[in-house]
């Protein structure tokens, strides 16, 4: 008769310390934290790699376009910067003051004004405090007025250029592709009877590059103009709209003409 305990034994299969367990082992989902840094450093080398293939393929043309959106960036990076330095969009106190203004009382709106930070209110309130001293008048509008437009150039600074690039670089996209197309037709006719169509396809190919880089660069360049344009504009409405509310409440409102002269000089 065998040993019971041997008879389990052998039932239970192998012992614990030996025993397969029932799924593999999966190894960490995490990567590993020394090939993170080659594997950025291989990436930024394959990005380079295909720039420079980029610029090769699109010749000088692509090289002057590269210049240019690199100049459309840095300016619309700082004419967002100086946008923003202006706060151009109108604030409560502008409101307060003007109100404050209508009703008469001029040294409650001139203290609102000047707590204003935005540059319709920063304008007012030095309207408002010249019409408050023994200044001629008509001098005052004259001097609101002229500030109000010097104000108005000098948030149009710089935006010349952003035009300029919008408009040139889909013209000098098309100029590369039409050089590429001559290029392309060339090595075809070089190529006699031997014509292989892998010649005029790539030359087709590098030649629409420069197309799609002038594209790229003017896009941006035209929304970002229009853009700023479209705030610089608003805040003009803004300004004359202060300083019309504020020479009409003078004594003789004659603040109505001024008020057309300002909406020349902004358009």
């Amino acid at each position: 008769m065998r040993d019971p305990a041997v008879a389990v034994g052998e039932w239970a299969g192998p012992t614990p310390a030996t025993a397969v367990p029932p799924y593999p082992v999966r190894e960490s989902a995490l990567p590993d934290p020394a090939a993170g840094p080659q594997s950025v450093i291989d990436g930024a080398e394959a990005a380079l790699a295909a720039a420079h293939e980029t610029l090769a393929a699109g010749g000088p043309v692509a090289a002057i376009l590269l210049v240019l959106s690199v100049l459309a960036l840095a300016l619309i990076l700082w004419k967002l910067w100086h946008l923003r330095r202006a706060r151009l969009a109108p604030c409560a106190a502008l409101r307060d003051g003007l109100a404050r203004w209508q009703a008469g009382e001029t040294e409650a709106a001139r203290d609102i004004l000047r707590q204003g930070h935005s540059l319709p209110a920063r304008l007012a309130a030095r309207a408002a405090d010249d019409l408050c001293s023994n200044r001629p008048e008509e001098r005052v509008r004259e001097e609101a007025w002229r500030v109000a437009a010097d104000a108005l150039e000098a948030l149009r600074g710089w935006m010349r250029p952003l035009e300029v690039i919008g408009a040139l670089a889909p013209l000098l996209g098309l100029f590369g592709t039409v050089l590429g197309m001559i290029e392309a037709f060339a090595r075809l006719e070089a190529a006699g009877t031997r014509v292989d169509p892998s010649l005029l396809s790539g030359g087709i190919w590098e030649a629409l590059l420069t197309t799609a880089l002038g594209l790229a660069v003017a896009i941006p360049a035209v929304a970002a103009f229009n853009w700023f344009d479209r705030r610089i504009e608003r805040s003009a409405r803004a300004v004359d709209s202060a300083l019309a509310a504020l020479f009409a409440a003078a004594p003789d409102g004659s603040g109505e003409a001024r008020h057309d002269l300002w909406r020349a000089a902004a358009e």
